[in-house]
């Protein structure tokens, strides 16, 4: 295994066991995002997106409550070297995917968790014109909002947890630091 694929290893390890406002760790909410993927029959790219979608609140903890306001962005130049576009732009713009479900789909808003309302205040609320039109030009703009779909759902304090590990193979077959 290479350095950053054990250094993600360690995080998850270290420090998955954190909460931001859900009922779920971050490694429980994680993997379970991750099962969603790979039980969707998505490409691995997606699954390892989904897995380490919320890296960025462990690397760079800004508030010790609701986790790291931009960790979408932390997340991706984390993985920027080695990791494909296909698994850093979903994650890059999964927080932007939110933003956008918020404002373009009815009664989206109202299904998020509390935590995740109270982080859109932070992450610049609903999207202009301007926003929504750039987002819908963005080329994996539709995986992110894959991504997030599995992100809301990913939150089951009642599911088991998959062990982070069971998902090495998928995070070695698509790096290719």
């Amino acid at each position: 295994m290479t350095d950053i694929l054990s250094k993600i290893e360690q995080i998850y390890n270290e420090k998955g066991h954190k909460h931001y406002g859900e009922g779920v760790s971050q490694v429980e909410h994680a993997v379970q995002c991750a099962r969603q993927a790979v039980d969707d029959g998505e490409r691995d790219d997606m699954v390892v997106a989904a897995l380490l979608h919320d890296i960025g609140h462990l690397i760079d903890e800004v508030n010790p409550v609701h986790g790291n306001f931009h960790h979408d962005l932390v997340a991706a130049e984390f993985l920027s070297n080695g990791f494909p576009p296909g698994v850093i732009e979903p994650i890059r713009l999964h927080v932007s995917a939110k933003r956008y479900l918020c404002t373009v789909e009815a009664g989206y808003i109202d299904g998020l968790s509390e935590a995740s309302r109270h982080s859109l205040e932070h992450q610049g609320g609903l999207m202009s014109a301007d926003e929504v039109t750039a987002f819908r030009a963005e080329p994996f703009h539709e995986q992110a909002i894959q991504l997030r779909r599995w992100d809301d759902e990913a939150k089951d304090d009642m599911l088991a947890s998959t062990p982070f590990a069971s998902f090495s193979h998928y995070l070695e077959s698509v790096y290719g630091g």
